[in-house]
């Protein structure tokens, strides 16, 4: 198979994973469908153009992007640089500064595996009693919440939490297509603090799912928003995400800031 042929199958491959049909993609792209077909089954060559518009309007995350253009013989136009490079210098910056102007509210940090690159200080409450093994190989959100020595003993609420947990994490890896979220997906999922949950009925007197999370100073209620840079250019920042949680009720929000100020108070 040549590198054309490649790039007619990977493109065939998103197309089909966002549900287009040749004629719908070739008149959103301005290109004829006869010659969409073509490029789908390597007859035709794209342009180096062609590659990038096509997954722009298939919403083809940028690391896919650099993969369709290697695929049709180009070089990839997206670079992915640590996070630590001085590229990014004004990201980090940036991140510390959600991070610490969150407090005294948690909030983390994470790539596009949910492997948590930064977290405030208020987040060390996630952290407290968590063995080992729910933080191995490298913290992750998602094995820290569902994992039987993370936090899924303490989750008042764990089969809601997990129920939505686990749709997120299958429609993200859905939507990507990336085979590093269903191996998480699959690891997940047949944690014993997962298997065994009864499947949830939705409540009516919330408008959020909040986590309610045991605490020996008494249960705290949290929801969550999460954010992505806007325009990246950049791998490594496309893939990057800020959650960060608020309380659900005036105890929570009392609790965290006496949490706070006893931080303060012990510096």
């Amino acid at each position: 198979m040549d590198g054309t042929t490649g790039f007619g199958d990977l493109l065939r491959g998103w197309r089909e994973r966002r549900r287009r049909t040749q004629l719908d993609l070739s008149l959103a792209a301005g290109v004829s469908a006869r010659h969409l077909s073509f490029l789908e089954t390597g007859r035709s060559r794209p342009s180096r153009e062609m590659v990038l518009r096509l997954a722009e309007h298939l919403d083809v995350p940028l690391r896919e992007r650099n993969s369709l253009l290697t695929a049709a013989g180009f070089a990839p136009v997206y670079p992915r640089r640590d996070l630590d490079a001085p590229e990014l210098a004004q990201v980090r910056a940036a991140i510390d500064l959600v991070l610490r102007g969150h407090e005294p509210y948690p909030a983390i940090a994470v790539d596009r595996c949910w492997d948590v690159v930064g977290l405030n200080r208020a987040a060390g409450l996630f952290l407290d009693g968590v063995s080992p093994e729910a933080l191995s190989p490298a913290p992750n959100a998602y094995r820290l919440s569902l994992h039987p020595g993370g936090l899924a003993p303490r989750i008042v609420n764990l089969p809601e939490v997990a129920h939505h947990l686990l749709g997120r994490l299958r429609h993200d890896m859905e939507v990507s297509g990336d085979p590093d979220l269903a191996a998480l997906l699959d690891e997940v999922s047949g944690f014993p603090t997962v298997r065994s949950l009864p499947r949830p009925v939705p409540s009516r007197g919330e408008v959020v799912l909040p986590v309610r999370l045991r605490h020996p100073r008494g249960e705290l209620a949290l929801f969550t928003t999460v954010a992505t840079f806007g325009t990246p250019v950049d791998v490594t920042v496309a893939e990057l995400a800020l959650e960060t949680f608020f309380p659900a009720d005036e105890r929570t929000a009392s609790l965290l800031a006496r949490f706070a100020e006893e931080a303060d108070d012990a510096a």
